[in-house]
């Protein structure tokens, strides 16, 4: 689902992208220390990483979930919202 965000198609083959990253030493032998322990190279761990961050701040947790369906105001305005759409009714800025 994510290979996309690193990569491209054209003419049905997928194609890398590099990426030039600067680090601070700091930071770079934080990476590499982490990757070295997972048996990667740095930048599959550094993409590993991105991927699972967004991964999961894209996503809603089951409690934001539970808000979100208990919330009876937000709800009808959801569903006037998709009746609106569906009718194409109003302006969609």
């Amino acid at each position: 689902m994510y290979s996309n965000v690193f990569s491209c198609k054209t003419n049905g083959e997928t194609m890398s992208k590099t990426l030039t990253l600067r680090l601070d030493e700091p930071v770079y032998q934080l990476f590499k220390t982490a990757a070295e322990r997972e048996n990667r190279p740095v930048s599959n761990f550094i993409e590993t990483a991105v991927l699972r961050f967004v991964k999961e701040y894209e996503t809603v947790d089951e409690f934001e979930m539970a808000e979100i369906r208990d919330n009876v105001e937000l709800n009808r305005s959801l569903k006037r919202g998709h009746l609106d759409a569906k009718s194409r009714r109003g302006t969609f800025a």
